[in-house]
């Protein structure tokens, strides 16, 4: 009986066909134009798209939050439970609906989201949240303010760079959004 091929379920999404993993039986090149398992640049790709699928979720919901509680007057600790609360949200949102396209029980859909994303937003919130306290008058900037924006952009640029080893380590490890792939 001839040994089973080897099959990877942790590719880059779009690497290959649907939902499928592949056989390294297939004759399938690993070149520039494949996919590269394991190796430090892969990785480190892997690690970038997860940072931007949560970047995504956390600034649609930062964003709001921000701009929602400013309009209200909302103090600091209102106007950042609520951009972290809807952060949370749409990040757990935009990984939960794939996941529910790809037939998964909404239950297990949730149990998806909440390990392919907690530690992700958690650090990207902490990050992004504790700039703009420390950016003096960020908080209290209005809507109209370049300093409202600036620090509100910035703020999420340096989170998504700090989100990046975190995500590159959580994947290696076969956690964090390593447990997406499948239903990529």
């Amino acid at each position: 009986m001839s040994p089973q091929p080897e099959i990877h379920r942790d590719h880059v999404p779009g690497s290959h066909g649907a939902d499928q993993g592949h056989s390294h039986d297939q004759g399938h090149s690993h070149g520039p134009e494949g996919h590269d398992h394991g190796t430090t640049a892969g990785l480190t790709r892997q690690a970038i798209s997860a940072t931007v699928h949560c970047l995504t979720g956390c600034a649609i919901g930062e964003v709001l939050g921000m701009v929602l509680a400013t309009w209200w007057g909302w103090s600091n600790g209102p106007s950042i439970a609520l951009a972290i609360g809807l952060a949370f949200f749409f990040g757990y949102s935009l990984t939960i609906t794939p996941v529910l396209r790809a037939g998964v029980s909404t239950r297990r859909a949730i149990g998806v989201a909440l390990a392919a994303d907690t530690a992700s937003i958690t650090t990207m919130e902490i990050v992004d949240n504790a700039f703009l306290l420390i950016v003096p008058g960020a908080m209290a900037a209005s809507l109209a303010s370049g300093l409202f924006w600036g620090s509100l952009v910035l703020s999420l640029a340096i989170a998504f760079v700090i989100t990046v080893p975190v995500n590159r380590a959580l994947i290696a490890r076969g956690k964090g959004h390593a447990v997406m792939h499948q239903y990529h």
